[in-house]
């Protein structure tokens, strides 16, 4: 990974496998708060719908997508067409790009507005993002407990707890390996925002 003097962050390596690799930097972006505020009152927050079961359910948390032109996204039945970039969406994109030489033209925005939010159980998998995708994961706001398990070992897990401005990065196969979730819970009572940036791929 190529990493730049801009950033002088440390990592912490959380999967480091032949297949798999999990990276950790604390406090990415150090001003945090004020990315927090704007990202809650500049996105485009909407509640979605999924049905499971042939039960119509809301989404347990708010979403919004955003995008280059044309970069749709499906994933459990909900179809997400991309707003387009926000100042402060581009801004954290270049950011992340410069540290790690990877390129995205998405970003799925998830706001968790108490421990009441969660998302269950999934692998950033879909078709879309093609194989051994590069996942940037992005934390705003309170901080959450986020759990890695692997597929074909449900009882081993990996629990990390995320800090506002801290980066997750997910590559090579981890996405076919693991699968991953933010879990209820009553301590918490603010709100948190990820953001995971991807690379949509169109044939």
């Amino acid at each position: 990974m190529q990493q730049s003097s801009l950033f002088p962050v440390s990592s912490e390596s959380i999967i480091n496998t032949n297949e798999c690799r999990v990276e950790l930097f604390r406090g990415f972006i150090s001003n945090h708060q004020n990315y927090f505020f704007q990202l809650v009152e500049g996105l485009a927050w909407q509640q979605d719908q999924i049905t499971l079961y042939g039960k119509t359910h809301n989404v347990p948390r708010l979403q919004a997508w955003y995008g280059d032109p044309g970069m749709e996204y499906t994933y459990s039945g909900i179809h997400l067409m991309p707003n387009n970039w926000t100042l402060e969406l581009k801004e954290l994109k270049e950011k992340i790009e410069s540290y790690t030489a990877q390129k995205f033209n998405s970003v799925l925005c998830n706001f968790y507005r108490s421990g009441s939010d969660y998302v269950a159980w999934h692998s950033d998998n879909e078709s879309e993002l093609g194989p051994n995708p590069f996942i940037a994961s992005l934390s705003f706001g309170e901080e959450r407990k986020f759990i890695l398990r692997e597929k074909d070992n449900k009882v081993s897990k990996v629990e990390l707890l995320l800090g506002s401005g801290d980066l997750l990065l997910m590559s090579d196969k981890t996405q076919e390996v693991y699968e991953h979730q933010i879990s209820k819970t009553k301590k918490v009572t603010e709100g948190r925002i990820n953001l995971t940036f991807r690379q949509i791929i169109r044939s």
